[in-house]
């Protein structure tokens, strides 16, 4: 026998060096529906990504299987070459640390100041001395155009676009390698929504970072994306069709080969309002 010693488990000696996150046929079940089957995906360092999709398609699924919200059925997860599933709980805690996450609706806590909100990280992973803390809190909220005021205040107070942006700056406090947004721009006007995108955009320059972007905006997805992987609902998919549909940069998503992803980009309810209209003929 070789006293060679064998490599890490969590260790993923195949993995590019450049690909921050890769899912690898990822599948997840709900009881005995399939939401996601054998997905895989990889995410280079730096790269913006955004899923899209129309809804019940699996796309938020998909974002929290890539970040170790939920486990997969099938398939394995990989951030920067350590396999989560074979990670401890210390070491996974470790990794999330890593990544920031800006939810659908903020997720504030309604009972602490904007500034308790975005500090909370600090104080409950204890990575900066308690002078350190507010200097940090203020330049993030600077960061995402909110005036140092605003800190006293409570969430209720602020409105939704503003929510928003005190998410990104609790996201960003951590300084993460990777930044995951679930719906950014859902229930803001059209200037707001653009306001949130701009931010988006300026965290990508202003910081070496990785991104996921969820979104079901096509404006969103055209300007801060660099990839767009569109998904289908498993459950309307012939028995071999991949469930992605379309994978590559947003200028060749007006031109994609498959309908399917011409009619969801162009907003056209073309074969998906006959299914409906037949569903409830029959029911």
């Amino acid at each position: 026998m070789s006293d060679v010693p064998q490599p890490d488990a969590t260790v993923s000696s195949s993995e590019p060096a450049d690909v921050l996150v890769h899912g690898d046929a990822l599948t997840v079940m709900f009881g005995k529906q399939a939401v996601l089957r054998d997905v895989s995906i990889a995410i280079p360092r730096g790269q913006t990504l955004a899923i899209i999709g129309e809804s019940g398609c699996g796309k938020t699924v998909l974002l929290k299987t890539l970040v170790g919200l939920v486990k997969p059925s099938r398939g394995e997860v990989w951030f920067d070459g350590q396999n989560l599933a074979k990670l401890a709980d210390k070491p996974l805690t470790a990794v999330r640390k890593r990544m920031g996450f800006v939810f659908q609706n903020a997720a504030l806590f309604d009972s602490m100041s904007i500034f308790q909100n975005i500090a909370f990280p600090l104080q409950q992973h204890a990575v900066c001395e308690a002078k350190e803390i507010e200097p940090r809190v203020m330049q993030r909220l600077g960061e995402v155009g909110l005036p140092p005021e605003v800190a006293r205040k409570k969430p209720a107070e602020l409105s939704g676009g503003m929510r928003k942006r005190v998410g990104l700056a609790r996201a960003l406090i951590m300084e993460p390698e990777l930044l995951v947004y679930d719906e950014p721009t859902t229930g803001l006007d059209p200037i707001m929504s653009d306001v949130i995108n701009e931010l988006i955009l300026g965290t990508r320059r202003r910081y070496p970072v990785t991104s996921i972007v969820v979104t079901h905006d096509m404006h969103t997805a055209r300007k801060v994306a660099d990839r767009v992987l569109m998904l289908y609902p498993r459950t309307r998919l012939a028995r071999h069709e991949s469930q992605v549909l379309f994978d590559g940069p947003p200028s060749d998503l007006e031109h994609a080969d498959d309908r399917r992803v011409r009619q969801f980009v162009r907003g056209e309810a073309g074969e998906r309002l006959n299914e409906l209209i037949s569903t409830m003929t029959s029911n």
